[in-house]
């Protein structure tokens, strides 16, 4: 059983916790059904009725969750009928943008939980293979892992607000694949589909391993955060180890499968860094150790090993 933390900050008093651009990315696509909207989207879904159909979720959440990728300048509606006036959704840059997130999402999944029946995981490079995504350093471009790179603050280093709390309780729900039995990326959402439980992978690879460390970063109320570290156990991207008896305090430590998340959580930090940075610049700058420079990382095909760019797919993802 997890330790307890201090109680919940004064709601008086907004806790701040530091800048980091994965966490404000989280603070939008955090959400298992915010993150099957935008897998659709680039399947070149854009109807709600589609989103419907295929999702299988309730009109007023698919409502919330459309208005949200709306608001946050992921989706834009355009009028395709003026009697009825009928609106369909389409990908802005932002939304575009997260094209390479969706690859790291499939990389993941296929890495360590294959589906031959999933078109996701049976994606062709224009190569003419099958093929999984491979995250690689743009500038010596060797492969990148979390034990390559370190940060250091940048020009937006400081301190946000912490996420405010939400009407709902956790969006992950364990076991069943969405739509009665449709493909897609079930494992990646469990895992992902949970501003909290995401917040934690990502606090994680900042070095992070104990309870109390977590709350200080997060701001997060302990009830939550014992919840979301018991869940990500279960899942196998986190790992118990005892450090301390009489009382028995643990840490929290990445797996193999957790820390091959890291080319996500990668993603998470340029996409912030490049829509979310308030004109401050990146909180953080991360550099890849064995070749010294900033990460600039780019996305390759592991059988002809060329970057991969959305036209390049089939089928395509968008």
């Amino acid at each position: 059983m997890a330790e307890s933390g201090p109680s919940e900050p004064s709601e008086t008093t907004p806790q701040l916790v530091e800048a980091n651009s994965a966490t404000r990315a989280l603070n939008i696509l955090g959400d298992r059904w915010a993150l099957v909207i935008l897998y659709l989207a680039f399947l070149g879904i854009k109807r709600f009725e589609d989103f419907k159909t295929r999702i299988g979720l309730a009109r007023s959440l698919l409502i919330d969750r459309l208005r949200r990728l709306h608001k946050a300048g992921v989706l834009e509606t355009v009028v395709y009928q003026e009697r009825p006036v009928r609106e369909e959704y389409r990908l802005l840059p932002m939304g575009r943008d997260l094209y390479r997130l969706a690859l790291m999402i499939i990389r993941w999944e296929k890495r360590w939980f294959y589906d031959a029946e999933n078109p996701a995981h049976r994606l062709k490079h224009r190569c003419g293979h099958e093929f999984t995504p491979e995250f690689r350093c743009g500038h010596c471009n060797e492969l990148v892992s979390p034990r390559d790179v370190y940060a250091e603050p940048g020009p937006g280093a400081g301190f946000d607000p912490a996420p405010p709390p939400r009407v709902q309780r956790r969006s992950v729900v364990p076991g069943g694949n969405l739509n009665g039995g449709n493909p897609m990326l079930d494992r990646a959402f469990q895992v992902l589909g949970d501003r909290w439980t995401s917040h934690v992978i990502a606090s994680a690879f900042m070095g992070r391993r104990r309870f109390g460390d977590f709350l200080a970063a997060l701001g997060v109320a302990p009830n939550i955060l014992a919840d979301r570290l018991s869940r990500l156990v279960e899942l196998g991207v986190l790992r118990k180890e005892l450090y301390q008896q009489r009382p028995d305090r643990w840490e929290y430590r990445l797996t193999d499968q957790g820390r091959d998340l890291y080319p996500l959580i990668a993603e998470l930090n340029r996409w912030g860094d490049k829509w979310l940075d308030r004109g401050q610049g990146p909180p953080l700058i991360t550099y890849h150790r064995p070749c010294g420079h900033v990460l600039e990382p780019k996305i390759t095909c592991d059988q002809c090993h060329q970057e991969v760019a959305p036209p390049d797919i089939s089928p395509r993802l968008g």
